[in-house]
């Protein structure tokens, strides 16, 4: 049995106690469209388990981490942004605007995009 929060809203999508747009799933992954997308495609790809944060995981939790990469690919065929490029955000911690405290990447893309990714800030490139 995968380990779940009973009051983590993913988890909850996971049991279909909440409504979602599901895209793909198999045995450790999740993906569904975002409630509120930022541009054409934005999918959140999750781990069925519970795992607060990409601080919260440990060394057993490598493969869950590798099926979410792979799903990635899998999700930008699926949604037709696979050939044109995309992003897979994930935000850890409070300061980096993480708000569901389940890991989910944010597969973004379906237009272009500038870098750095959010306006105003200082960009790394000079």
């Amino acid at each position: 049995m995968t380990h779940q929060n009973s009051d983590c809203l993913f988890c909850r999508i996971v049991r279909g106690e909440i409504p979602a747009k599901i895209v793909y799933r198999n045995d450790h992954v999740l993906a569904f469209r975002d409630i509120t997308p930022v541009t054409g495609q934005h999918v959140l790809i999750i781990p069925l388990k519970h795992i607060s944060s990409l601080s919260e995981l440990t060394p057993e939790d490598e493969a869950i981490a590798g099926q979410i990469l792979l799903a990635a690919g899998t999700v930008a065929e699926i949604i037709g942004i696979k050939e044109s490029g995309y992003r897979l955000v994930f935000n850890s911690g409070k300061d980096a605007m993480q708000s569901v405290f389940h890991i989910h990447g944010h597969l973004i893309g379906g237009s272009a995009m500038g870098w750095p990714p959010f306006p105003g800030l200082p960009s790394a490139h000079g």
